[in-house]
C-alpha cells in the first residue's frame, strides 16, 4: 500500500515514464530470453529513433530517466540485469534524442571465470551501470545497430 500511495503522490509525467520504463524492462528481458542478441539490438534500434528533442534541461532528463529505469528494475522480475537497465536507458534517452552508448565489458573473476557488465555513457560520463569498479572491465567494441 505504501508503495501505491508513494508512486500516486509522483508527478504525472513522472508516473508515466516509470510504467514506460517497466513495461520496456521487461518487454527487454523477454526479448533477450526469446530473440537473439543482434535481432534484439535491431528491435531497439528501432524503439529508440529519436521523436523529438526534449524540453528539459539536459541533466534533469537524463537523471528522470536513469532514476525510473533503476526503479523498475527493482520492482520487475527479472530486469535487475545490467544490460537490461543499460538497453531500456538507452532506448528512452535516445529516443529523446539525447546521445548515449552502450558499452559490454569482460573480465575474469577471482577464480578465472567470465564475468561480463554493461553501462550506458553519456558525453563521457557514465549514467547507468556504474555501481562497479568498470576498471577491471575490458571494453568491447561498441556494437553496430
Amino acid at each position: 500500500m505504501r508503495r501505491i500511495r508513494k508512486f500516486l503522490s509522483l508527478p504525472a509525467a513522472d508516473q508515466w515514464l516509470l510504467l514506460k520504463s517497466a513495461v520496456l524492462l521487461g518487454s527487454i528481458r523477454l526479448g533477450l530470453w526469446l530473440l537473439p542478441f543482434q535481432t534484439m539490438r535491431r528491435v531497439l534500434a528501432r524503439m529508440g529513433k529519436a521523436r523529438a528533442c526534449s524540453k528539459e534541461t539536459d541533466e534533469a532528463l537524463v537523471e528522470r530517466v536513469v532514476r525510473a529505469v533503476s526503479l523498475a528494475g527493482r520492482h520487475v522480475p527479472g530486469t535487475r540485469s545490467c544490460l537490461v537497465q543499460s538497453l531500456g536507458a538507452q532506448v528512452l534517452l535516445a529516443r529523446r534524442g539525447w546521445p548515449v552508448r552502450l558499452r559490454i565489458g569482460v573480465a575474469r573473476g577471482e577464480k578465472g571465470q567470465f564475468q561480463a557488465h554493461a553501462w550506458l555513457e553519456s558525453r563521457g560520463k557514465v549514467i547507468i551501470g556504474g555501481t562497479e569498479d568498470l576498471s577491471r572491465y575490458t571494453p568491447l567494441s561498441p556494437l553496430e545497430t
